[in-house]
């Protein structure tokens, strides 16, 4: 569970302003770190069992380390199908953001999954749209 952390009003607007952008659930961590989570609706079978686990469930990102310019460590992962990949992947470039891994968590899911992670240095509110607007495909 998240600790009470003190921080500014504006951060907090910020985050608060993130989350609805991404349509998720916002927290701040100490850090301060702006965390928002968002579920998605895959339906997954691990090792010939069903899952909602939000372990695959969970798409998850944060910004941090605002700067005097507004600009902040903005980060981003989500599980995607393997046929997803370079769609989401041209998404993310295309709009200035670095794709920075891409990788199975489990084995004999089906169908097949893949986790990517991406970052960049910008403003939140830009961070938050651009991802919004690349991920908007999965559904």
């Amino acid at each position: 569970m998240a600790e009470k952390v003190k921080v500014s009003p504006q951060f907090r607007r910020l985050c608060t302003q993130f989350g609805n952008i991404l349509g998720g659930e916002s927290e701040i961590e100490a850090g301060p770190v702006c965390f928002v989570t968002r579920m998605t609706n895959l339906s997954e079978t691990i090792l010939g069992r069903r899952t909602r686990s939000p372990l695959v469930q969970m798409q998850m990102f944060s910004f941090e380390s605002l700067d005097k310019n507004g600009r902040a460590l903005c980060l981003g992962e989500t599980a995607v199908h393997q046929n997803q990949v370079n769609r989401l992947m041209s998404n993310l470039r295309r709009r200035g953001i670095k794709v920075t891994a891409l990788h199975n968590h489990w084995l004999k899911e089906n169908p097949r999954l893949m986790y990517m992670h991406w970052e960049a240095i910008m403003n939140p509110v830009v961070f938050a749209r651009r991802t919004k607007d690349s991920i908007n495909f999965l559904g």
